[in-house]
């Protein structure tokens, strides 16, 4: 038999854009009316899908739409999807921080919700009396926090501003005395949003070890919404991803990665359309590929081999002389990482054939965002330069085999190294 513990039946939430509530006299009036006939809402039946990238025409929107799943006693449910997909939508409407516009939530225990920094806490009062009042809010008597009180304190790191007003707190300590409290003080189910991303490496990595033991050692529950795939592949057994509020995958963890990240894949790179590029024209570069050269999946990884395929048109009214065309790797922050020129590794290409392909052997990038800037010379003048107009990503994941994720921000390379 099945242990569930928490069930969301046909959640659906529906927001009016532009106006806080139903909007107008009007629309209270007509809601009423209906409601007093035993007829539905009028409104549910306006809405177009949460894509925040478009422009719509109704003012209605579904924020959720249709959500159905169930949670196992002990389960860690990782929650995916990209800014906008319903994740935190979802988790305050779990967390009866917001009421669904539709269906119900099932629920057995007591629920401690991390969904935002300082979400619960008066900014007016000290860590130490925040704990209490967070403790009391989960139905917890003063007896029991005081016993935990001293392993809240010492997990959190802010011994010295405990008796210091919230107020004061940076961002990162609020996050860690907010999630110290509800780690400890033993909610059955723990919602965490992606919170985690304000604490620094050091109490990410304390704060994940904490919700495997909260997991497995003590058989609680756990929603974790994050962007950071190598932690929700290592901390969560099973995924959702959300799209544009609705579920579009569910299972397995490594599966519903593995389709999330898959998505941001982009197979072809329209270059002729970018307006901002300096050079004479003589040569116009069309489109790029960016693929891995990995049997094993299609997704960018550090060690492995990718490849960069550019196409171009050349002018045929010119006598060629010299050619080449270079590619410049840079981060997101638009710093140059590494140049790559077809002239260093050989004399010449040929231009008729309208393409050039670049391999790079395993390639020693961190995970992250990165792009690339393509130039041309011709006849050593500059024919075409475009800037960051080629993105790609290198996924987050176990490159070490150690279960233990790699610091953001700690450079842009990864080396195969040991330690004796």
């Amino acid at each position: 038999m099945k242990d569930v513990i928490l069930k969301a039946e046909n959640i659906s939430k529906q927001y009016r854009l532009g106006v806080v509530g139903t909007g107008t006299l009007k629309h209270d009036i007509n809601r009423w009316w209906h409601r007093i006939r035993g007829k539905e809402d009028p409104y549910l039946k306006i809405g177009e899908t949460n894509d925040r990238s478009v422009k719509g025409e109704s003012d209605y929107v579904w924020a959720l739409q249709d959500i159905n799943f169930e949670v196992e006693r002990g389960e860690v449910l990782g929650i995916i999807g990209k800014n906008g997909a319903g994740k935190s939508t979802l988790l305050k409407i779990l967390s009866k921080v917001t009421a669904p516009t539709t269906g119900t939530i099932k629920s057995r225990g007591r629920i401690a919700s991390l969904l935002e920094v300082g979400t619960g806490f008066n900014g007016e009062l000290t860590g130490r009396e925040n704990v209490y009042l967070n403790g009391t809010i989960l139905g917890m008597t003063k007896k029991e926090i005081t016993a935990k009180l001293d392993e809240i304190i010492e997990f959190s790191g802010c011994e010295r501003y405990i008796d210091t007003p919230v107020k004061r707190y940076s961002s990162g300590m609020t996050v860690r005395l907010a999630f110290a409290v509800a780690a400890f003080l033993e909610p059955e189910i723990l919602v965490i949003d992606e919170v985690l991303a304000v604490g620094d490496a050091e109490f990410q990595k304390k704060a994940i070890g904490k919700m495997q033991d909260i997991s497995k050692g003590e058989g609680r529950t756990v929603l974790f919404v994050s962007h950071n795939m190598a932690a929700v592949q290592n901390l969560c057994t099973r995924g959702i991803l959300l799209e544009n509020g609705t579920i579009k995958a569910s299972g397995n963890i490594m599966d519903v990665t593995n389709e999330y990240l898959n998505s941001h894949i982009v197979e072809k790179i329209e270059l002729h359309k970018v307006p901002k590029r300096k050079g004479n024209g003589l040569l116009k570069f069309l489109h790029a590929n960016v693929e891995s050269l990995d049997p094993s999946g299609s997704l960018l990884e550090t060690f492995k081999d990718i490849k960069i395929t550019i196409y171009f048109s050349v002018s045929q009214e010119m006598d060629i002389k010299q050619s080449r065309i270079d590619l410049g790797i840079n981060n997101y922050m638009g710093d140059r990482i590494a140049w790559l020129s077809s002239n260093v590794v050989q004399d010449d290409f040929d231009l008729n054939s309208g393409k050039i392909t670049f391999i790079i052997k395993q390639i020693p990038l961190a995970p992250g965002d990165y792009n690339f800037n393509i130039y041309s010379e011709i006849n050593n003048e500059v024919a075409d330069w475009l800037e960051g107009v080629i993105p790609f990503t290198i996924i987050e994941k176990d490159y070490y085999s150690t279960g233990k994720l790699i610091p953001k921000n700690q450079g842009n390379l990864l080396l195969e190294y040991n330690v004796k």
